[in-house]
């Protein structure tokens, strides 16, 4: 392989000029210039980028961590991918900017998450980024304060930058427009109650019922999903039975995730029961695979993880950069409401009927 020398040699000139040639640090002349690169044209010379970084301090190198690779589900499972399209999201930015980014997945294993630190550390990132796989928070082994970090999906008790989805506000934004289009009965059927999400979407909840006067109703509310638990345990479908049987039964459902409501589409069908003309159901995500593809296609939240991505790397090149020396503990990302024909509009219905119309 070719070094510095043989260059150097081959232009016929000093070591220290083709040094200046490689790190434009002093001023070369031109004819010398072209002399030197077509000589490292010739020799298949490959500049040292760690011996470079070493000189600068800046190896162009950012670390991500994620468990995105391992926990891609096989491509028939019905299955939304938050850390792989975060992921997506942060690679968009940095490939404008000439970074490298550098992904090492944690095998499903949290207690690897030590090791890939240091790993990274070794090799002179500029920053580094945690990717999780829902929303929660998490525990990080001790970071230097001179290697800027930021997390996606996740936050920790030590007031590093948290990029996370506005769980709360998308909750409370479907339930205003299900109010808004005439429903008072409003089911609620939760992910697992230990989980962050489950607690804020369920306040979302309330605030939208405080926020137009509709009393909360305890009856209305059940977990329709138990982590560890497969997902087609009985939880589910005896929760929505519940509801089905109370004596003033839900208008729509709102579902822990589009999954679920897909779930919930199968029960109802089984029962004979027809989805939005006798009951409407909502998700929450936006999985297009699922949400697009169901009938009637479905009204869901959508969950902006390529935005979450995004704004965890420009948060981190912020801070790499110097533009901030420090990011928001916590920024919140908000996702629309995406309506489709699950839903059926009540209000439309009353109308149509003062009329002496049919509504179908």
């Amino acid at each position: 392989m070719a070094t510095i020398y043989d260059v150097a040699k081959a232009a016929g000139v000093s070591p220290k000029t083709v040094s200046r040639v490689l790190n434009g640090d002093a001023p070369v002349g031109v004819r010398t210039r072209k002399s030197v690169q077509a000589a490292m044209k010739s020799l298949g010379y490959v500049p040292s980028s760690a011996a470079r970084s070493m000189r600068s301090n800046k190896s162009g190198l950012i670390g991500l961590i994620t468990g995105a690779i391992t926990n891609n589900p096989e491509p028939t499972e019905p299955m939304g991918l938050p850390d792989l399209f975060i992921v997506q999201g942060i690679q968009k930015v940095m490939a404008g900017t000439g970074k490298t980014l550098m992904i090492a997945d944690t095998g499903g294993f949290s207690d690897k998450v030590p090791d890939l630190v240091q790993t990274f550390l070794e090799h002179r990132v500029e920053g580094l980024i945690y990717v999780a796989e829902h929303h929660q928070q998490i525990t990080l082994p001790p970071i230097p304060s001179d290697c800027p970090f930021v997390l996606a999906n996740c936050f920790d008790d030590t007031g590093r930058p948290a990029i996370l989805p506005d769980d709360r506000a998308g909750q409370r934004d479907l339930v205003r427009k299900l109010i808004e289009s005439g429903h008072r009965r409003i089911g609620l059927l939760t992910l697992d109650r230990t989980m962050v999400a489950t607690s804020l979407r369920y306040q979302g909840y309330r605030d939208a019922l405080a926020e137009y006067g509709i009393p909360y109703a305890d009856e209305l509310v059940r977990m329709g999903f138990e982590l560890g638990k497969e997902k087609d345990s009985p939880l589910l479908t005896s929760s929505l039975e519940r509801l089905l049987a109370l004596d003033e039964p839900p208008t729509v459902v709102c579902c822990g995730n589009d999954e679920m409501a897909m779930r919930v589409y199968g029960i109802l069908r089984s029962r004979g029961v027809r989805v939005p003309e006798d009951i409407s159901v909502a998700g929450y995500d936006n999985y297009r695979v699922i949400a697009e593809t169901l009938f009637p296609p479905l009204t869901t939240v959508d969950l902006p993880y390529l935005e979450m991505g995004t704004a965890a790397a420009n948060t981190l090149l912020s801070l790499i950069t110097g533009r901030s020396d420090r990011a928001e503990v916590r920024t919140m990302v908000r996702g629309p409401v995406c309506w489709r024909s699950s839903v059926t509009a009540l209000n439309s219905i009353s109308v149509l009927q003062s009329k002496g119309r049919s509504p179908l």
